[in-house]
């Protein structure tokens, strides 16, 4: 049996989250993915509970506007990720262009000049690896359109530790080859449309709060 990390550091990482079942959600999206990442996160209600982080593959070069774009979309706060920023419940933080994003031991945020991974930076498997390891059976994972692997080891960490997977299902998806590659995986718990995607993170993570 693996051993969860999340449950060794309740007070490192856990503590500053109300009692839920799930702390955080790590979204992993490229090409196509920003209308159903701005689908699901419109579909949030302004308190809901976990933290989201997001990566999506853009081109480098160019400044990223994601957080202004969906904060338009949605009632939750959304800020760029910042290196050594704790993560706060209801919030959504998105990838800073050309650097991989990643979440630490404590629950910080780490902004990597680290090598590329899957040809990208930032990649979503180094997103869904620290997540893994750091939030254990507290963690869901969602793969979005994109082309490409990307998400499929960060896939198969998510799972390892006991965390909750999800990849958007072919007739929503614009590009279907990330979540298929996660799908491929046999580690995905749920393969859904877009809409239910944020009705299965309500569920998820506000069972509880509604018991």
């Amino acid at each position: 049996m693996v051993k969860n990390i999340a449950d060794t550091q309740p007070h490192r990482i856990l503590s500053h989250f109300p009692n839920i079942a799930y702390n955080i959600v790590a979204i992993g999206a490229s090409a196509g993915g920003q209308e159903p990442l701005i689908q699901i996160l419109s579909a949030l209600p302004a308190d809901f509970p976990a933290a989201i982080v997001v990566v999506q593959h853009m081109n480098p070069a160019y400044n990223s506007h994601l957080a202004e774009i969906l904060s338009r979309y949605t009632a939750l706060q959304v800020e760029p990720a910042k290196s050594g920023s704790v993560l706060r419940p209801g919030t959504v933080y998105t990838y800073v262009p050309n650097r991989h994003l990643a979440i630490d031991a404590n629950g910080r945020l780490c902004l990597l000049e680290q090598p590329k991974m899957n040809f990208v930076r930032p990649s979503v498997d180094k997103l869904f690896m620290s997540v893994g390891v750091n939030y254990g059976l507290r963690a869901i994972s969602v793969v979005l359109s994109g082309l490409g692997r990307d998400g499929a080891l960060g896939t198969r960490a998510i799972k390892k530790y006991g965390g909750i997977t999800i990849a958007q299902d072919e007739t929503t998806s614009e590009y279907f080859c990330m979540p298929k590659a996660a799908i491929d995986t046999q580690k995905v718990d749920f393969v859904l449309a877009t809409k239910a995607i944020a009705n299965k993170l309500m569920s998820l993570v506000m069972a509880e709060l509604a018991a």
